[in-house]
């Protein structure tokens, strides 16, 4: 699955430039020039890493991080912060703000990509690899299989695309609507509820006949993988 990476940053020429060169490289790109943009856009699809200036109108890239990690949604999203402070104390600030990195401009876009692969590696290991395990799931991207305990799991298509994005972020509670856009996409129009059927579908194959549930349902708020790694 494309990674989602969402880029806060106010000088257009170079918001449009990590826009440009994102893509090249194969990722989902979303942008927001403010940091109540970025907020918003946040709040209406979970980005896999944010790129985050600390100089922004409206509301600063530190205090958006800062948001960001008081809330139980987004506390683990990867941010990587981009700045000109590059005093030890403004790192330090930085850092202790909750950013996973750190880069002063100006950089380089290898460095920056090779800072953003080192995050997703270490914080979305789902993002980086083809086969992934979680427990006593296994998922294979490449031959596009699945398997619990050893045994093979039939699933359709959407079946795996769910699979494999709850796997990405395991713990985590994903509303439909989040479901929704991250799977099928958000210029599809389909009910939520579609959502539970595909969930139920997902949970008949993986479970067996006695297989413990991986798929936890919370009510009000959607579902989330709980199986330890």
């Amino acid at each position: 699955m494309t990674p989602h990476i969402l880029v806060v940053e106010d000088e257009d020429s170079l918001a449009t430039l990590l826009h440009y060169n994102l893509e090249k490289e194969g990722y989902e790109v979303t942008a927001a020039g403010d940091g109540e943009e970025a907020l918003t856009l946040v709040s209406e699809k979970l980005p896999d890493l944010i790129v985050l200036d600390w100089m922004l109108p409206k509301v600063s890239g530190i205090e958006v991080c800062r948001r960001l990690r008081a809330r139980t949604e987004t506390r683990n999203v990867p941010i990587i912060m981009l700045t000109a402070r590059g005093e030890e104390t403004d790192r330090i600030r930085g850092l202790d703000t909750g950013a996973d990195d750190y880069v002063v401009k100006p950089f380089s876009m290898s460095e920056l990509s090779a800072r953003m692969r080192a995050v997703l590696r270490r914080l979305r290991p789902g993002l980086a690899e083809d086969r992934v395990r979680i427990g006593d799931i296994v998922i294979d991207r490449v031959a596009h299989r699945v398997k619990r305990g050893g045994k093979e799991i039939h699933l359709g298509p959407t079946e795996f695309r769910l699979l494999d994005y709850l796997m990405q972020h395991p713990g985590r509670v994903f509303s439909r609507e989040q479901l929704l856009d991250a799977v099928w996409g958000s210029d599809v129009y389909v009910e939520a509820r579609t959502v539970d059927v595909h969930i139920g579908r997902l949970r008949k194959a993986l479970n067996g006949e006695a297989g413990a549930d991986p798929i936890r349902t919370v009510r009000s708020a959607g579902y989330s993988l709980d199986i330890e790694a």
